[in-house]
């Protein structure tokens, strides 16, 4: 009876080691995939011109919109100095996903209706290691940015559409759309029409920064500070 007892006692304590330690590595998993899903809100939110560059610094226009985001977390919410951030920081991502949506109209337009979000998204570990026609895709991003207005600026074209531009060849789909790009976005004049944009839509710009001051910002707050843990590693 006596070993008996003790043979239970031991397997008790078994399994209770066993459930901590589940518990653990479930506890661990769970840390892993919620800091996983804070970095891919954070690409789609503000689509990164060097989605690699984990401290957002190696482009001008990364690093002025990472220093916004900063400030505004540093100033109190609902401040006047808040608020114009805000407006600031929907600026710049606004000019950002209007790129996106020209890529994207392209792609639905050569077939690519249901692939079309996959192919634009772009992981902060994206490498240049990996890609298969990386001269190529660099070529043909620059003559997009020389002879078409997919871009909305003369600054140097965003490293993310580097990769896209790679899976594109890959699809042997890449031509096709500096053709359709030639089409639909030929070169501008002169920059004009692009800041009449810029002011028609900062009456847009301010309804969305007025809606997100409910609440809606709290999950780029939240992505701001897993940025700022990541940078600290």
């Amino acid at each position: 009876f006596k070993s008996g007892f003790l043979f239970f006692l031991f397997f008790f304590a078994l399994l209770c080691c066993l459930f901590n330690h589940d518990t653990e590595i479930t506890s661990l998993q769970k840390k892993y995939f919620d800091r996983k899903a804070k970095k891919r809100r954070d690409q789609e939110t503000n689509l990164w011109s060097e989605p690699g560059d984990p401290s957002h610094s190696e482009r001008d226009d990364d690093r002025a919109l990472y220093n916004l985001l900063q400030s505004r977390a540093r100033t109190r919410r609902g401040s006047q100095g808040y608020r114009r951030l805000s407006v600031d920081i929907e600026a710049m991502r606004e000019v950002r996903r209007e790129v996106r949506d020209k890529w994207k109209m392209i792609l639905e337009y050569l077939g690519f209706m249901t692939e079309a979000e996959s192919l634009l998204t772009v992981s902060a570990s994206a490498s240049y290691d990996r890609m298969c026609n990386a001269s190529t895709a660099r070529t043909l991003l620059q003559t997009l940015h020389a002879e078409t207005s997919i871009f909305n600026s003369r600054e140097p074209p965003p490293e993310r559409y580097l990769f896209i531009l790679d899976r594109l060849i890959y699809l042997d789909a890449a031509d096709d759309f500096v053709a359709k790009a030639r089409r639909f976005y030929p070169p501008r004049d002169n920059d004009e029409e692009e800041q009449e944009e810029i002011v028609m839509k900062l009456p847009h710009l301010l309804s969305r920064v007025n809606q997100s001051m409910s609440g809606g910002e709290e999950e780029d707050e939240e992505g701001e500070a897993s940025e700022q843990d990541d940078s600290l590693q």
